[in-house]
């Protein structure tokens, strides 16, 4: 919707140009030019001069030990975490195979993120926690390599295949699971430095 067509007549007379470029840049027609304009104006490093998103250069960054931790939840009702205890789902052992498929989609992390460099990994681990107050499983992945750009993707990556293998195997049980909470919550390395989130 152009501003012109917009109806300001129930709008404050004190109304300034700068509050009308914001509602304009609210307009769902004016989104994209809006996006555009702050993308230009930040400093994210997949988005070129232009506004254009762009895979990051990082031919000239040197090789740093790096490595990223994270987690995330699986929350389902207490009759489907006893069932996952115990192993009695069909589909058979729930947290093997969520492990498996956790690390391998960490190693894919790059065919599946677009820009996304692909990374030598060192290391790759998925543990579980099986939570009675949650109720449900808490999944930690831990990736590690050495490189030139960080693993946080790939630990990300690791939770979020990890979270939906464990609800495709006992989805038979329950189909109101809940998978929330996949956070990073730490990272060394690189030039950015350390992070850790509470």
């Amino acid at each position: 919707m152009p501003i012109r067509d917009f109806d300001f007549t129930h709008i404050d007379s004190r109304i300034t140009a700068e509050s009308l470029n914001a509602i304009h840049c609210q307009l769902p027609t004016a989104y994209y030019n809006c996006y555009n304009h702050r993308m230009k104006s930040g400093k994210l490093t997949h988005v070129d001069e232009s506004g254009k998103a762009r895979m990051v250069d990082v031919g000239a960054k040197p090789e740093t030990e790096r490595l990223a931790i994270a987690e995330g939840e699986v929350v389902m009702k207490p009759e489907t975490l006893a069932l996952i205890r115990a192993g009695a789902l069909k589909k058979g052992d729930v947290l093997t195979v969520a492990q498996v498929a956790g690390i391998s989609g960490a190693k894919r992390t790059s065919d599946l993120i677009p820009f996304c460099h692909p990374l030598p990994l060192n290391h790759v681990s998925v543990d579980f926690v099986l939570d009675d107050e949650l109720p449900g499983v808490r999944i930690t992945a831990t990736a590690k390599t050495t490189g030139k750009t960080g693993v946080e993707m790939e630990a990300l990556t690791a939770v979020s295949i990890a979270a939906l293998t464990v609800y495709d195997m006992a989805k038979a049980a329950e189909k109101t699971m809940r998978i929330q909470n996949v956070r990073l919550v730490r990272k060394t390395g690189g030039q950015s430095g350390d992070v850790q989130n509470d």
